[in-house]
């Protein structure tokens, strides 16, 4: 299998909910008028928390400075794997768990943290650009590692990445986060980028204004129902992650759905706002999940992270 360095430096961001309005314009051009701006990779995901952004340099340029936005310390690149080649991001999509084993515990096992964004079309993993050369010297044994350069995929540079490396000691991983899943079900789709238009007042309400003027946190406690939505839009392709009540306000036919109408059970992930530093976390949950061939989103948000599993699968 290959894995590709894709050419993005990218930051990750939160939105205060009570400091989206001064973002909103920006964002708006970001996921609506991808042509105004030079952004290859943004995606926007709210929470009850708060909204986090993923965006490379230039669609960063587009948002405000503002006491609302926190950054990342840090310039993030994604990774990609692809089964024998083709476009990153037009590939069948391979679950996180399907990479658990062979990219996200190795990974854990150097004490490399990953930020993880699963799509409709692909999983992104996401890892701070000053450890790609333990990253590449990592998986340089298991994948042949391609770097993205102006679009063209080439041979990415290998020499010199093993010196001064210790293997790891292997241990385990047990789960060490407390887990929470909320009761609403949710879906995992994306739709034709010519269709964007007719629904772009519909995805604006819902990205925006459909609860985002709650308090900051407040979810339904009565129902168990939490507030996630998560729109990407990289190099050209859309992927949408929201729950079922919200899918039923789209006309039919614009969202693209497994022919079964899947829906996924998440499971939240942490207690207390997770950071950036901590190894392991996505590991932790990815590895049993596949150890059980079970498949799986994964995304990570600014303060904790998420997994969406199928229907049946114990929390």
């Amino acid at each position: 299998m290959e894995l590709h360095i894709l050419e993005h430096s990218l930051k990750v961001a939160s939105i205060a909910k009570e400091g989206i309005q001064i973002c909103t314009h920006g964002l708006i051009k970001l996921a609506f008028l991808p042509s105004k701006t030079r952004c290859k990779f943004f995606s926007l995901t709210e929470t009850p928390e708060d909204y986090t952004i993923i965006v490379d340099e230039d669609g960063f340029k587009e948002l405000p400075q503002s006491e609302y936005l926190s950054v990342a310390d840090a310039t993030w690149l994604a990774l990609n794997v692809v089964s024998g080649g083709g476009s990153a991001t037009s590939s069948q999509p391979i679950g996180v768990t399907k990479i658990a084993k062979s990219v996200i515990a190795p990974l854990a096992d150097h004490n490399i943290s990953v930020f993880m964004l699963s799509t409709y079309q692909t999983d992104f993993i996401l890892v701070r650009e000053r450890d790609l050369p333990m990253v590449m010297h990592t998986l340089s044994s298991e994948f042949t590692l391609l770097r993205v350069v102006n679009g063209e995929t080439v041979a990415a540079n290998c020499s010199g990445v093993t010196n001064g490396f210790v293997k790891p000691k292997l241990v385990p991983r047990p789960i060490i986060h407390p887990l929470s899943s909320p009761s609403n079900m949710f879906c995992v789709t994306s739709l034709d980028p010519d269709t964007l238009p007719s629904v772009a007042t519909l995805l604006m309400d819902v990205m925006f204004y459909s609860g985002g003027g709650k308090e900051a946190g407040a979810q339904n406690e009565d129902s168990g129902h939490i507030r996630f939505f998560s729109f990407s839009l990289i190099e050209g392709y859309i992927s949408l992650v929201m729950d079922e009540q919200t899918t039923r306000r789209f006309p039919n036919n614009v969202l693209f759905t497994s022919a079964s109408g899947e829906l996924w059970k998440m499971v939240r992930i942490g207690g207390q706002p997770l950071g950036f530093d901590e190894c392991g976390i996505v590991a932790q949950i990815s590895e049993p999940l596949a150890t059980a061939d079970i498949p799986a989103y994964y995304i990570s948000t600014f303060k904790f992270d998420h997994a969406l599993v199928t229907l049946g699968v114990a929390v």
